[in-house]
């Protein structure tokens, strides 16, 4: 494996070097297995089109794009609500 380096500012340098001594890693363990965990864009959309899809062969859920529109609304809504942050919707 080849290294890379990464300008990040030394406060986040040093909280991250913390997490990861808190779990026994090191910067760059901890990293690489944070990476390994993250979904890309494309992942997330990706798996977001299969849940839809096992959704519709298991019950028929098959919202319009406005009624996603609105759920999604809904949800950060309440997100917001829960975490006593405006909305910006």
């Amino acid at each position: 494996m080849s290294d890379a380096n990464v300008r990040i500012p030394a406060e986040a340098r040093d909280r991250l070097s913390e997490i990861a001594a808190a779990e026994g890693l090191s910067l760059r363990a901890y990293l690489a297995r944070l990476a390994d965990t993250l979904l890309t864009p494309a992942e997330r959309a990706e798996r977001a089109e299969q849940a839809r899809a096992v959704l519709n062969a298991w019950n028929g859920y098959a919202p319009t794009a406005a009624e996603q529109d609105d759920l999604d609304a809904e949800l950060d809504r309440r997100l917001a609500q829960a975490t006593g942050q405006a909305t910006g919707r």
